[in-house]
């Protein structure tokens, strides 16, 4: 059972509404508590074995629990992710200063994404961004990052934060994964926290177009992939002869109704690939949907070839096999296809 505010009135109940039923020890003894009573209404874990291959943990003490030093839970139940990341900022904020204002911490990197809800972006360790020359002491939940750079910030679920694009170039400068790199960038982009262009740009301010999988990814986002699935089919068409196609380019009837945005387009050849994944796709409403679609491009005499992205990473050959048919076939055909690709440019990535 979780009691809010366990154990707290007054200024110290006041700053624990204002920020998630959390506080630090700087805030808990300028409202007045003593350190012994902090110390008294903290709860203590320890570990107790219950076999010689199990253990269980459990909580001895008052209602409050230590998530980080000199930063408290004033509450018995345990914490969710905006507790944790606002935790984090706290931490790492000058003691004396509004830690909710962003003046002196600010989340960024994997934990803002994931606030944001941006898919494969990690919780933990929450980056934390401090104006230099402070240079507060890691944990295994904290990383903070000294800058001078400073940002604008905002807040997201209550918790000072930088802006998407800063965000996601700070994850790209830690993260060691090529493929999780090219994730969470695309899903930066396809969720429309940010265009690419302006991602080029925070990555080139950061100096990080120099590596080989962020300039990759960042080549991929302004070419109009938005998806690990698109850059692999992207990867497996730039190895062949065939022509380049629009990444999801959108296309409209001749009235100017939109039409769909297929993941790949050739308009010469009015050739489209999609690239269905089986988890957006499971139910029926959402596979009635794809096939509505589908049915709406061959209407304007687009060909359509469906594919999962295993197919693609597993028999890409059987893939550009039935392409190649396609677009040969698209070029004798007598009608050409009326649907129409408008706004569409292929950008260019500046040299760094």
């Amino acid at each position: 059972m979780i009691t809010n505010s366990a154990g707290v009135d007054g200024r110290a109940a006041q700053v624990a509404r204002r920020q998630l039923n959390l506080a630090t020890r700087h805030q808990l003894t300028a409202a007045g508590i003593a350190p012994g009573t902090i110390t008294s209404r903290t709860s203590r874990t320890s570990r107790t074995s219950r076999t010689s291959r199990t253990s269980r943990t459990s909580r001895t003490g008052g209602p409050w629990q230590r998530l980080l030093p000199r930063v408290y839970l004033l509450q018995t139940g345990p914490p969710d992710h905006r507790q944790r990341a606002l935790a984090a900022v706290l931490y790492a904020a000058e003691p004396a200063s509004d830690p909710l204002s962003g003046d002196t911490a600010a989340l960024t990197g994997g934990a803002a994404l994931a606030l944001l809800g941006i898919r494969d972006a990690p919780y933990t360790p929450a980056d934390v961004l401090v104006r230099a020359p402070r240079r507060p002491a890691g944990t295994p939940e904290v990383r903070p990052l000294p800058t001078t750079r400073w940002p604008r910030t905002i807040t997201v679920s209550g918790i000072p934060s930088t802006r998407p694009v800063r965000a996601a170039a700070d994850f790209a400068a830690r993260a060691e994964a090529p493929e999780l790199v090219r994730s969470v960038l695309a899903g930066v982009v396809q969720s429309g926290w940010c265009h690419p262009q302006d991602l080029h740009a925070e990555l080139r301010d950061s100096r990080l177009l120099t590596r080989p999988a962020i300039r990759a990814a960042a080549a991929e986002l302004l070419a109009g992939v938005r998806s690990v699935a698109e850059a692999r089919a992207r990867d497996t068409l730039e190895a062949t002869d065939l022509p380049t196609p629009l990444w999801n380019a959108r296309l409209y009837t001749p009235a100017g109704a939109f039409l769909a945005t297929p993941d790949a387009y050739w308009p010469d050849e009015g050739v489209a690939l999609e690239i269905d994944s089986a988890e957006y796709h499971y139910t029926r409403d959402a596979w009635h949907a794809t096939l509505r679609r589908r049915l709406r491009l061959e209407s304007h005499g687009i060909l359509v070839i469906s594919a999962t992205p295993s197919m693609i990473r597993d028999t890409p050959t059987e893939v550009l096999a039935a392409l190649r048919t396609l677009l040969t076939l698209a070029t004798s055909r007598p009608t050409p296809p009326t649907a129409q690709a408008r706004g569409h440019v292929q950008l260019e990535l500046p040299t760094p």
